[in-house]
């Protein structure tokens, strides 16, 4: 009910033919972005309130949805606020100006915050204490246990402390880390009566430890929050001083960094963006709900915060680190049963991937299907005396990546690599900039993405001497080269050695790295040259054969869907008659089931253990479909200010294989949630008679299935390690 949309404008449509036409100066049905995007927070919410599930799995999803919060509030609500700053600020496509915006959220946020709490403190935190997994608050310790909090805060907290004293009334803001713990202390002599001559000081908890000190001798897993240590014993920090008051606190900035790319050195530049960004506005000032009065006033001075700032809580700040106590081991019968990823059916870990893709193409869904053959081709390519070559686009990558482990492997080896790497991967700027700098010492030719845009496609090419031929080995993906998240993330990868995508593939790295201009090609599209028109292409030509009588559909899976163009261009598909399938797992603009205008689109949004973020297309195309992965939501972003890629799958098992991802996720009947045309979301419920079916599920089934069918290695060839000294890829033990 608190999404706003401008669904009741109808003098702005005319009606030709059932086919709904729009002038370009008549808004369309269009819900705000923003609220949309706390709707998709608040069903990850619902899983944490879901009694059905175990505890630790509920722990879980709480957590994540704190995360994602602190980094909406982060870039979303920071950019709002500056919008808000500006004399004429402009109203969104939903009507919505950025006042209207913030307070619409600040009541979403609260809804939010008071099932968030209500669900932990009087449902999560008790059952899990009837497990013996609980804090313990420092006043119920027993002697031992007090002397033994007492002994870790000497011997390894308060050496890491560092109070900063605030002056009264000074505006202080870059003295106090965002997302950090902080404690404001009101200290004062012992001499003085009352709390005259009383300064306040600042101090930041330590980010590097952990937020859980387990107790000795105790059963289960009892343990006490860092934070509360550290209230107890902070008076040791002020000796021959009192501490009269104090009151936890945590700051989220504004951290939409703004670059000008014209600069010489855009990686120096770039770590001027990321200082800067310590300097953001307060967005957003959390309080434990026993913060002193007193002291609030004073905070948002210091902070240069308002009051509609402030958001207090009755459970532990910063709930996202508790994703650390939701992997508590010992306590697997606090969780979901976990799923290991399968080998895909074609390929066996050890033996040569090139000879496998040779053979046929390769199409695996994560995390269901293992990730081992997207490292194997770059890992194997590293160490092949006959690969020439590697071509890649980097992301988001993990820590200890294997992937750029193997790249400096393969430059070092002799190989000719480059990379493409994104400095602009929002909040894992610092970690790009780190791993590039490795890439450049190894003799990678390393490309700062390029001018303007964010490079987000996902893309491999491998250049390999057989014969007396050079043949090109190639990866797509709707996911990043991150060997972490893609046991976390649903994803698509495809891998092949037929030489149109090799050709296409090395066009694009051409247009990347030497500037060549793009050329239109038949299986790849480019954003943002020609993305958005051929998205626009394919929906057209589904809305004409519905016109000519023809049966047409449009099956999508994407994470957003915001763009204004496409969104029209569905509706007036759906006006024609053609029957539109969306599965949206985040903000979703488009308005379904309104006469005349969106009554053939269904809009379904999924979640469950793993975050859906593969984006699969089909197009009917008169019985012949055509299916594509692609890289990019439909965002005004995405389509404009990125460069991402839209692959078009020919092979027909992998075509089927596709079609069924598509099918799955529209047939959940469990975890789905359908978007009503108010703007709301329901979840779906089974009728009565109908077997329930989880998509998740199905297709770890599917996998499972499959991968007992691995056919024998046709060349029985075993891949052997080398030696120290001879080529060898660095140890990935542990990453």
């Amino acid at each position: 009910m608190f999404l706003i949309f401008n669904a009741f404008r109808n003098h702005f449509q005319t009606v030709f033919t059932g086919c709904s036409i729009y002038a370009p100066s008549m808004p369309i049905p269009y819900i705000n972005r923003e609220l949309s995007w706390l709707e998709f927070n608040q069903r990850v919410i619902n899983e944490g309130a879901r009694s059905d599930l175990p505890p630790l799995e509920r722990l879980k999803f709480l957590a994540i949805a704190a995360s994602n919060l602190d980094e909406f509030f982060m870039v979303r609500v920071g950019g709002l606020e500056m919008l808000g700053a500006l004399e004429e600020s402009r109203v969104d496509p939903a009507g919505m100006s950025p006042g209207k915006q913030l307070r619409m959220i600040r009541q979403r946020v609260e809804v939010m915050a008071e099932e968030t709490e209500r669900v932990l403190v009087e449902e999560l935190f008790p059952e899990l204490a009837r497990h013996k997994l609980q804090a313990v608050p420092v006043e119920k310790l027993k002697p031992g246990q007090l002397d033994h909090i007492a002994d870790v805060f000497e011997e390894s907290i308060l050496p890491l402390l560092t109070p900063v004293e605030l002056r009264d009334g000074e505006r202080a803001i870059e003295m106090v880390p965002s997302l950090c713990l902080c404690l404001l202390c009101e200290i004062g002599s012992s001499d003085e009566p009352g709390n005259a001559g009383c300064r306040r000081v600042l101090v930041p908890l330590p980010s590097t430890l952990s937020r859980f000190i387990r107790l000795p001798n105790s059963s289960g897993y009892r343990f006490v929050l860092l934070e509360e240590v550290i209230m107890n014993f902070v008076g040791s920090l002020f000796p021959d001083e009192l501490v009269h008051s104090a009151g936890l606190f945590r700051i989220t900035r504004n951290s939409d960094a703004a670059l000008k790319e014209d600069a010489y050195d855009f990686a120096r530049q770039m770590v001027d963006a990321l200082a800067e960004r310590k300097r953001g506005a307060c967005v957003r000032l959390e309080i434990d709900s026993r913060f002193p009065d007193e002291l609030l006033e004073g905070l948002l001075i210091i902070l240069g915060a308002r009051s509609s700032h402030v958001y207090p809580s009755r459970v532990p700040l910063g709930l996202g680190r508790f994703m650390e106590l939701s992997e508590t081991k010992d306590f697997e019968q606090l969780k979901i049963e976990s799923w290991s990823p399968v080998q895909a059916a074609g390929w066996l870990p050890g033996t040569d991937i090139f000879n496998s893709l040779r053979n046929g193409d390769m199409l695996l869904h994560h995390p269901y299907e293992s990730y081992d053959p997207v490292l194997a081709l770059i890992e194997q390519a590293a160490v092949d005396s006959d690969v020439l070559a590697i071509k890649q686009t980097l992301y988001r990558t993990a820590n200890n990546s294997r992937v750029i482990s193997a790249l400096i492997a393969a430059a070092e080896n002799g190989k000719n690599v480059t990379v493409v790497v994104e400095l602009k991967a929002r909040f894992d700027e610092a970690r790009n900039l780190e791993r590039a700098e490795e890439l450049v010492r190894s003799g990678v030719q390393l490309i700062y993405g390029v001018k303007g845009l964010k490079t987000h496609c996902k893309a491999t090419l491998v250049v390999r001497k057989e014969g007396d031929a050079l043949k090109r080995y190639t990866h797509f993906g709707t996911g990043n080269y991150n060997e972490v998240t893609a046991r976390l993330y649903t994803d698509i990868s495809y891998l092949t050695s037929r030489e149109n995508y090799g050709s296409e593939a090395a066009q694009l790295f051409n247009a990347l790295t030497g500037g060549v201009k793009l050329r239109k090609m038949k299986l790849l599209t480019v954003a943002p040259f020609l993305l958005r028109k051929k998205l626009l292409s394919l929906i057209g030509n589904e809305a004409s054969r519905a016109e000519n009588g023809e049966e047409a559909g449009i099956d999508i899976k994407v994470n957003s869907l915001q763009d204004e163009q496409i969104i029209e261009a569905l509706y007036a598909a759906s006006g024609a008659g053609v029957k539109i399938r969306l599965n949206v797992r985040g903000i979703c603009c488009l308005q379904p089931g309104i006469k005349k205008i969106s009554k053939n689109i269904e809009v379904s949004a999924l979640v469950d253990r793993y975050l859906e973020h593969a984006r699969v297309l089909s197009f009917h195309n008169g019985g012949k479909a055509r299916v594509f992965l692609s890289s990019a939501d439909l965002m005004k972003r995405s389509l404009d200010r990125r460069v991402e890629l839209m692959v078009e799958v020919n092979d027909d098992l992998s075509k089927e294989r596709l079609l069924s991802v598509l099918n799955g996720h529209f047939k959940d009947n469990s975890q789905a949630y359908r978007l009503e045309s108010d703007g709301t979301y329901q979840r779906f419920k089974s009728k009565k008679g109908k077997k329930s079916f989880k998509a998740q599920e199905h297709f770890q089934r599917v996998a499972v299935k499959e991968a007992g069918r691995i056919p024998e290695a046709k060349d029985m060839r075993l891949l052997p390690h080398r030696p120290p000294g001879q080529s060898q890829i660095p140890s990935t033990e542990g990453s």
